[in-house]
């Protein structure tokens, strides 16, 4: 199955908001929220994928003939590859009724683990969003990643429950949803957490807890004050802010001040496995993708997951051969222009 042939299965399945493009890049659903667009105009998006592609990658192909090897590890656990499905909830709100919460979980999730990597799954003010999530992450044998949304205490700790029955690898809760207007129409409301708030959370899980939403240095050194074992560099995909820099330009910042002390991951507009070697490039350890497996699971289900990854890993294994890197741990700041 090629990703053109999972595109137009998915198209007629998507709904009224995604468009199913042929390259994701926020500019057809820019402010369509419900939708995959933003509750602003949509230009935080829409910069994220540009800036990417401004990114040059330095060719070299006077090295050493040998095999590439795209692995990686993450909390003690290998993967094929060093990127990983993003977190999506509401997926009949948002993307069409083709698909239940519940449905594509049980096909994003098992989809990703046959292609050596793992899913983030979303939640939302429904409930089963979160227990489909983490049902699914338990048939996969814990080989996913929760992502719980800054809800109040008390409905963090129920989420909490389930993520630990599902016997996930790692947990993570996405600060940026703090932008979404739903989060604070709750009693109390939900929404941005401090350092010690968000400190009491972690503790009280027994595995890696990652901290997505981080945009600045200071917003990294809070989430390693309070306890997290990785953060994402993510502005929620430019849903939530416009006017916000682009991940890719305060990456390089924020991998400089965190060093070697926590795992830092990346989302937010890459889209090829090139876009993946520029971020590892500019010292990411993994990326996060999450729209076009949207697309991927409308397109085809669990075989449309599995053939889109491999499509990514495809392009980044060329693109580190012909950059001279034979492992992940090879490529460097040097191989991109910016």
């Amino acid at each position: 199955m090629t990703y053109q042939e999972i595109l137009e299965q998915a198209r007629p399945r998507l709904g009224a908001y995604c468009k199913g493009c042929v390259e994701c890049n926020g500019k057809a659903c820019r402010n369509q929220m419900p939708g995959p667009g933003a509750k602003g105009v949509g230009d935080t998006a829409i910069r994220n994928y540009e800036k990417w592609k401004e990114i040059r990658v330095e060719m070299d192909t006077l090295t050493e003939n040998s095999p590439v090897d795209t692995s990686c590890t993450l909390f003690g656990r290998q993967f094929r590859y060093p990127f990983f499905a993003g977190p999506v909830g509401a997926v009949q709100l948002h993307y069409g009724d083709a698909y239940t919460d519940e449905s594509y979980n049980d096909a994003l999730v098992p989809g990703c683990a046959a292609a050596g990597i793992a899913a983030f799954t979303g939640d939302g003010t429904n409930p089963e969003v979160m227990r489909a999530a983490t049902q699914a992450i338990a048939a996969a044998g814990g080989v996913g990643v929760p992502t719980v949304k800054p809800w109040n205490a008390q409905t963090v700790a129920e989420k909490m429950e389930l993520v630990k029955a599902s016997g996930a690898f790692a947990v993570a809760m996405d600060i940026d949803a703090a932008g979404l207007p739903f989060l604070k129409n709750m009693t109390p409301p939900a929404g941005s957490k401090s350092v010690e708030e968000l400190r009491q959370i972690i503790a009280a899980v027994e595995i890696p807890f990652i901290v997505k939403g981080v945009m600045t240095v200071r917003g990294a050194l809070k989430a390693k004050e309070a306890g997290a074992a990785a953060i994402i560099v993510s502005n929620h995909g430019g849903r939530v802010l416009d006017s916000c820099p682009a991940t890719a330009e305060v990456l390089p910042e924020i991998v400089a001040a965190v060093g070697d002390s926590m795992t830092v991951l990346v989302d937010g507009g890459l889209r090829s496995g090139t876009d993946i070697f520029k971020a590892l490039a500019l010292g990411a350890h993994g990326v996060v993708i999450a729209r076009p497996f949207v697309t991927a699971v409308y397109g085809g289900g669990a075989d449309a997951v599995a053939a889109y990854a491999e499509k990514l890993g495809a392009e980044l294994a060329d693109t580190m051969m012909m950059c001279g890197a034979h492992s992940l741990a090879e490529i460097t700041r040097e191989m991109v222009r910016l």
